[in-house]
């Protein structure tokens, strides 16, 4: 009679055994073990032992399959994500709206003192090069110079002495007049354009960051609207153009490689166990459940 209740437990007994013990030889022992200077069977662990070739294949299918171009684009470019950037950008601006900071103390809390002072420095140089590029352009005093000839001719033309002939003296001499004063104005221009302009820009710059965050968004609805526009677009031209070159230089496949190779085996077992530690004792439980009904089995046959 007791054969029929011993069988099915001893066998779930050793079928709960085996599946644990093959489970634990899954990661251990973590190094191979030596006897007499023979390597003992089944040492290192599976996973240690092939560490390097699952290491290998987990950065291969992760790269290829999970974090591909072709994934990531349509992630990054969905309606979802498009629309949880432009909830974030009307909230900073909200925010902004009701910041009293100015735009130099608000960039202090992202940018050291001598990041600001050379990023300003930049934007003035640059600015100040390009004015100046202009104004130091021959084709400018001529110009000035042509439109202040006109301004006179018409001038003339419409005053009292133009109706006594003082128009056509005024022709006879505008033209040589006109290169005289091209000539003082580009002169005037290629000796002190560059000083004026730097002053001009550099009083407007510190005016700029003298502005608190909350006069540069408020009652700027169009402005904010367009740079929120730019942002999306040039948002979408970096995923669609620059996404292949950023996933050929980061390489997913080999950081996740030299990652888990870099990995001591108890933090990998600690991990695998955690995601997995379910499923793992449910096979052990399968296991005590397929002994006790070969068990079963055998009591009865």
């Amino acid at each position: 009679m007791y054969h029929y209740f011993i069988g099915p437990a001893v066998g779930a007994v050793i079928g709960y055994i085996t599946n644990d013990i093959a489970i634990r030889m899954l990661f251990r022992p973590h190094h191979a073990k030596y006897i007499l200077g023979m390597r003992v069977p089944f040492t290192p662990g599976i996973i240690p032992k092939e560490k390097t070739r699952i290491a290998a294949a987990i950065g291969k299918a992760v790269s290829e399959n999970l974090m591909n171009r072709e994934v990531l684009e349509k992630s990054l470019l969905s309606d979802d994500m498009l629309a949880k950037m432009i909830d974030a950008i009307d909230v900073f601006v909200t925010t902004q709206q009701g910041n009293e900071e100015t735009i130099e103390q608000f960039a202090a809390h992202y940018l050291s003192d001598e990041d600001i002072a050379a990023m300003r420095s930049n934007v003035t140089d640059g600015i100040v090069k390009l004015i100046t590029g202009k104004l130091q352009d021959t084709s400018m005093g001529d110009n000035i110079a042509h439109m202040a000839t006109e301004h006179a001719m018409e001038k003339t033309r419409n005053s009292l002495a133009g109706r006594f002939g003082a128009e056509m003296l005024v022709q006879a001499v505008a033209q040589p007049i006109e290169k005289i004063l091209a000539k003082h104005i580009n002169e005037i221009l290629q000796n002190n354009s560059a000083q004026m302009v730097e002053s001009l820009v550099k009083d407007q710059s510190a005016q700029l960051m003298g502005m608190t965050m909350s006069q540069l968004t408020t009652g700027r609805d169009e402005q904010i609207s367009q740079i929120k526009g730019g942002i999306i677009n040039a948002y979408r031209v970096i995923i669609t153009e620059h996404l292949p070159r950023i996933l050929q230089d980061i390489d997913i496949s080999t950081i996740i490689e030299q990652r888990i190779n870099e990995m001591d085996m108890d933090e990998a077992e600690a991990i695998i166990l955690d995601v997995m530690k379910k499923e793992l004792r449910a096979i052990v439980w399968l296991g005590a459940l397929l002994g006790s009904i070969m068990g079963t089995l055998n009591a009865i046959l």
